[in-house]
């Protein structure tokens, strides 16, 4: 594979760059789809009616009074079953309102946030991935926050992805990274172990390729998922996100490129989304992914009994990741009153270590949660 090939599979992700800081929610992260089972919360939305049409789900009847609802782009069944239960558990605690979920395509996301801006039809809460907050923050959609709800305690790069000239529009959810996940027995009857910088990482990942088994994947798509997982490479170097014409970007490409001509990395990651490349993983076809904490909750419950563990992405230069996760935005001009209460419950201990266990997030929020604190404050 020539170089001038690899560059052309990545510079198409690399027009997505600005997303970077925080891609990572459940846009084809996990292979496994929602089997039709429906959540008492949850219903779909989007543009095309045939499209995922085993996702629709009805509203469970809440406690009555005003309506909140929200939109998510999360496909995976469990994550969808874990805002379900907050939801309901939400609505089962007062009887003032209701709080309804509605699934939309991540793929839709985007088209059917601006289009309901501009028909003014739009939900109450956004759940949104992260680099895409600021543009939307913007348009004017998203209502001020500032001293409506104490963010001082959430790390500050989560809490930057909602705030545009020091004003506060939206509130994180959660957030991941990226990580070098390894198999421990297919390294130890290699007699490797993991690697940390590039050269022990082709080393490496060329003993482990043998038979069926390659040494390494990471998603390579030509989207802003693919540039996600690429990035990395790019900043271990040294050189900066719209450098790719650099000594270092090049030096990255030219990683790519040596790990598949070697056949230590399948040429098929050019098509794998991170969803495929953690089952080829937990189905002992790759040795080693580039994958996220999401990903985790799955590895479990799918492969109890892969012996895998997590290391730092190798380095050139020095150790680089990415900043992924989901934020909360309040629509302006819907019930942000109703918003507010409910982010209050959402944003709880109980709740927060819930969904972080389901999603295999970690908190925005870095302080140890006190049980019944509360972080919200009213004007």
């Amino acid at each position: 594979m020539k170089l001038k090939k690899v560059v052309s599979v990545f510079m198409a992700a690399m027009l997505s760059v600005g997303l970077l800081a925080g891609c990572g929610g459940d846009a084809g992260k996990e292979e496994k789809k929602d089997t039709g089972e429906n959540s008492a919360s949850s219903e779909t939305a989007g543009t095309d009616e045939s499209q995922d049409t085993d996702k629709n789900e009805s509203s469970e009847e809440g406690s009555g009074g005003e309506e909140v609802t929200v939109w998510y782009y999360w496909e995976t069944e469990g994550h969808q079953k874990a805002l379900d239960k907050v939801i309901t558990d939400y609505n089962a605690s007062q009887s003032d309102m209701t709080v309804t979920a509605k699934y939309v395509p991540f793929a839709d996301f985007k088209k059917q946030l601006s289009i309901g801006a501009s028909a003014d039809e739009l939900p109450d809460i956004a759940i949104l991935d992260s680099p895409d907050h600021a543009s939307y923050a913007t348009m004017g959609i998203f209502a001020d926050l500032s001293g409506k709800f104490d963010v001082a305690n959430y790390y500050e790069g989560a809490v930057d992805s909602c705030t545009i000239d020091g004003t506060l529009y939206g509130v994180p959810f959660g957030v991941n990274c990226l990580g070098l996940y390894y198999n421990q027995d297919l390294l130890d009857a290699a007699g490797c172990k993991a690697p940390a910088n590039w050269e022990e990482l082709k080393e490496t990942a060329a003993k482990l390729t043998k038979d069926n088994v390659t040494g390494l994947a990471f998603c390579s798509l030509q989207n802003e998922e693919g540039t996600f997982n690429f990035m990395p490479w790019v900043w271990s170097t040294g050189a900066g996100s719209y450098e790719m014409n650099s000594e270092g970007g090049v030096k990255a490409l030219t990683l790519a490129k040596d790990l598949i001509d070697s056949g230590a990395m399948s040429k098929e990651c050019i098509n794998w989304t991170q969803g495929d490349v953690m089952n080829q993983f937990i189905s002992g076809n790759v040795a080693m992914m580039i994958n996220g904490p999401w990903q985790i909750p799955t590895m479990k419950q799918e492969a109890p009994d892969l012996n895998w563990k997590v290391a730092l992405i190798p380095q050139d230069k020095e150790y680089a990741s990415v900043l992924g996760g989901e934020n909360y935005a309040v629509i302006a001009g819907g019930n942000e009153e109703g918003a507010l209460k409910f982010l209050e419950y959402a944003t709880a201990k109980e709740q927060v270590e819930y969904l972080m266990d389901s999603f295999g997030y970690i908190s925005a929020d870095k302080r140890p949660l006190q049980k019944d604190s509360l972080r919200m404050t009213r004007q």
